[in-house]
């Protein structure tokens, strides 16, 4: 393989691992937010209500 693949692909791995734990990370904070309890509570009871 050559250098120009292997330094390329290393940067890949290193900083998309980085990126998903990111992004990830990301997604926690807004799912445990406070201000969007309500909003998920209500969501959570949606298929439980009558029409």
């Amino acid at each position: 393989m050559s250098e120009t693949y292997k330094t390329l692909a290393e940067f890949a791995q290193t900083w998309g691992l980085v990126y998903f734990v990111t992004v990830f990370l990301l997604v926690v904070v807004y799912a445990f937010w406070p201000s969007n309890k309500e909003k998920f509570d209500e969501a959570a009871r949606m298929p439980l209500r009558e029409d």
